[in-house]
């Protein structure tokens, strides 16, 4: 056990310092956040500049004089935030106009008897381009906005924000799709990508480790003090910690960034992924990570150079490729029989189960059977490739080929 955590202890040290990783398993998920919440800002930024819930400029001296023609009586009150003497009313077209050409006002509006029913409102400026206008449209239209509701402050609140909806999802959850929302399908899809990209990434530090220790004669040392099943433990247990790292960050990032998201994208009910798929994210990496590091390792040994070794990978990672081809079953028909074997098939369950559960609709029994069926799968494959770290693998020299590896896994090698 001492030597297990000794391996362990170096495996981590030696990686988490490493640029690449930290870029990939702190830097990429904090782009993506920045990146969401800027958006977030500048949308909000936006949103106020328009509207009744806009806000005016910031300093008063850049506002200007302008009138106003009510043919239908609609203002009774200028807004309380609009600076006093900045709106001025006037009884009709004809003395609006004379203080316009005297100077008085820079513009004014014209209000139709019958604005409520049409909308429509006349603004006479005499720039060609009145460029005071977008400046402070938000006068006229905080003014009529208020007037509307009567200049009531608690309508005018609530009209502002007119609801604060919290869904609540009463259909089963295989019945609370949304086929007109998108995300219904890239929630799921964004899923199954991350699971597949942190399951291989982790395991390719493994078999860089083993092949880069093969190849400078590093493995040949350690294992005339610890057993090849103590090497494999520790460099699996070692590696899996930063890969469960990375795995929480990702998944933890997606989380945020789709409840980030939901204030600014309106996510369907069904699309509030709960915290519970964090935890199951986690259960299945250990295991589809267990799986596939082990078998990178048995690569790693194999492989008479780190080159061969990584043009090799598709060798072990095909099983989770698969799930890939089918993503549209495993998203849309999820109590299918061809999504339903691929989430329980161990090799291909890491991949196809986390689609399935951020899809919805998954029993409970299925993901608990999927995990078992994972763990009993990686201790017999790590059981495997620990019999391939001896002389007669590390030391032959041999080419690479589908019918080694998995004669050497079978122990007829």
């Amino acid at each position: 056990m001492k030597k297990t955590l000794l391996v362990l202890r170096n495996e981590v040290l030696s990686n988490v310092t490493r640029k690449s990783y930290l870029f990939i398993a702190f830097g990429v998920p904090l782009i993506a956040v920045l990146i969401i919440v800027g958006v977030r800002v500048l949308r909000e930024a936006a949103s106020d500049g328009a509207g009744g819930g806009s806000t005016g400029p910031s300093s008063a001296p850049e506002l200007q004089v302008e009138g106003y023609v009510d043919y239908g009586g609609l203002i009774t009150q200028i807004s309380p935030d609009v600076p006093e003497g900045i709106l001025v009313p006037y009884p009709d077209e004809a003395s609006a106009h004379q203080a316009l050409s005297a100077g008085e006002i820079s513009a004014y509006y014209v209000i139709p008897a019958d604005y409520v029913e049409s909308g429509d409102l006349l603004y006479v400026n005499p720039d060609v381009m009145p460029l005071s206008s977008g400046k402070q449209s938000w006068v006229m239209r905080r003014t009529i906005f208020n007037n509307l509701l009567g200049n009531d402050p608690e309508r005018i609140d609530r009209a502002r924000l007119p609801m604060d909806v919290e869904a609540v999802a009463l259909a089963p959850p295989q019945m609370q799709r949304d086929e007109d929302n998108p995300l219904t399908f890239y929630v799921p899809y964004g899923a199954m990508m991350i699971s597949y990209m942190v399951i291989l990434m982790s395991s390719s530090l493994l078999l860089n480790s083993v092949g880069e220790e093969k190849k400078n004669r590093v493995m040949e040392v350690m294992l005339l003090s610890v057993s090849p099943r103590q090497m494999l433990a520790g460099k699996i247990a070692g590696l899996g910690i930063l890969g469960l790292l990375q795995a929480v960050i990702w998944f933890g990032s997606g989380l945020l960034l789709l409840r980030v998201s939901g204030q600014t994208m309106s996510l369907p009910a069904n699309l509030q992924l709960p915290l519970s798929i964090l935890a199951w994210g986690i259960l299945f990496f250990l295991l589809g990570y267990a799986v596939y590091a082990s078998l990178m390792a048995g690569l790693g040994a194999l492989a008479p150079s780190p080159k061969e070794a990584s043009s090799a990978v598709i060798l072990v990672i095909w099983p989770m490729i698969v799930p890939m081809f089918f993503y549209v079953f495993l998203i849309e028909e999820t109590q299918g029989a061809l999504a339903t074997g691929l989430s329980l098939f161990p090799l291909t369950a890491p991949v196809a189960m986390m689609t399935r559960l951020a899809a919805g609709g998954v029993p409970l029994w299925q993901p608990l059977l999927a995990a078992a069926l994972l763990a009993l799968t990686a201790v017999i494959i790590v059981r495997a490739v620990a019999g391939l770290f001896h002389a007669r693998h590390l030391l032959s020299g041999q080419s690479l080929s589908v019918r080694r590896f998995f004669a050497a896994l079978l122990g007829r090698a």
